[in-house]
């Protein structure tokens, strides 16, 4: 087996300092496993919590691929306290004959949440929001779920109105079209005046924001708009409204962050034109509109997450190449977001063979940073990976 260009791979538990950038900042590794080994399986679209205990919660999609198989189901691992390994993995959520996908953990209070999308017709934009919660999810292996219910979205007419405007505050594209050929922000435009279209098709990727007064926005995407939108619930996770659409082309899987002024900002992966890049936007009403969404200088090979550390700096996690999934970067801003000038490598492969994408990224009450991701060496050697970084 030949040798990885893995950062981290080969390193052990206990605080070791890491070359690179970071180093130069304090950054230390204290944690790097894979939490199961090497398998054929599809194992991809991890997220982790810390439950209120101390333990961590694990879950990720698997199956023997991703919307096309009917047989992917949503699984989960648990790491106890201060043990070294995570458990067995054990099911967490099963649509019978359906593909499961794109799994996201939080806690609000003491109740836990586990939402992911249920793919009807084998269409991304045919995909059901799902959800299930819990306050019994401190024993051994899955939570007892205590409840179930589907998340369904009805964006009315201003909806539309935002996408029109929204593509106007962007630059025009001609790339490839031909006078006879439809142009992009016409078809979009159309599509949002659909009632179907708009209420349909929303994935989950990324953890929610949680403000200070309960407010839950829970990040969704659409790859029939090829945009996002945010789930708003003000009552705990009981009920949830669309907010306006952050409109752009290409803006996917927004991870949000909140200013200490209130203000938000959604990062977000970019499936849109050359050159990818990190594509940002902003809210100035607690979520419910966001301006059209613009590109940053930072490279973006697939979906990044963010998290506000406890002593203000911004974490931003994600393939920091436009050009494959072969590089993972830790990114730290001390000026909320506007600059990242530490950069702090995870995961690297020369060969540019092997893909480390779909990061989730917490800090635990420890203070240290937890992640994980999909780590992928070929087609029939995948696993989830785990690693905890002091920031």
């Amino acid at each position: 087996m030949r040798k990885l260009a893995s950062i981290f791979f080969c390193l052990m538990a206990g605080l070791a300092p890491v070359a690179g950038q970071g180093a130069k900042e304090g950054i230390t590794v204290a944690d790097s496993v894979l939490v199961f080994p090497l398998q054929a399986q599809h194992v991809h679209g991890s997220s982790i919590v810390e439950l209120p205990n101390g333990d961590l919660l694990l879950a990720w999609f698997q199956g023997s691929g991703e919307r096309m198989a009917d047989d992917v189901r949503i699984m989960g691992a648990r790491k106890k306290g201060k043990e070294l390994h995570w458990s067995a993995p054990f099911e967490l959520a099963d649509t019978r004959h359906l593909p499961d996908c794109n799994p996201v953990l939080f806690m609000v209070g003491d109740k836990l949440f586990l939402v992911w999308i249920a793919v009807q017709a084998n269409k991304w934009e045919q995909s059901l929001l799902r959800l299930r919660s819990t306050t019994q999810y401190s024993g051994e292996g899955a939570p007892a779920w205590e409840w179930q219910d589907n998340i369904l979205l009805k964006p009315g007419e201003e909806f539309a109105g935002a996408v029109a405007g929204g593509l106007k505050e962007l630059p025009p594209t001609h790339h490839g079209w031909s006078e006879y050929a439809p142009r992009y922000d016409e078809m979009i435009i159309e599509a949002s005046m659909d009632i179907t279209k708009r209420s349909t098709g929303w994935m989950t990727r990324i953890k929610p924001l949680i403000t200070a007064d309960g407010r839950i926005l829970l990040p969704l995407y659409s790859d029939g708009f090829n945009f996002s939108m945010v789930a708003i619930s003000d009552d705990g996770g009981m009920s949830w409204l669309p907010s306006l659409p952050i409109v752009g082309r290409g803006p996917i899987q927004p991870a949000l962050a909140q200013r200490k002024d209130g203000s938000m900002v959604a990062y977000m992966r970019d499936s849109g034109d050359a050159p990818t890049r990190v594509q940002v936007s902003e809210s100035y009403d607690g979520g419910r509109s966001w301006t059209a969404a613009r590109k940053t200088e930072i490279p973006n090979g697939a979906s990044v997450d963010v998290v506000v550390l406890a002593d203000g700096r911004w974490a931003m996690l994600g393939n920091d190449v436009d050009d494959g999934r072969y590089r993972l970067s830790l990114f730290l801003s001390t000026d909320e977001g506007k600059t990242w000038p530490v950069k702090h490598p995870i995961e690297y492969d020369a060969s540019k063979s092997d893909r480390y994408s779909y990061p989730s990224l917490i800090q635990g009450r420890d203070g240290l940073l937890h992640m994980t991701y999909s780590f992928h060496l070929d087609d029939s050697r995948k696993a989830i990976k785990y690693v905890v970084l002091k920031p």
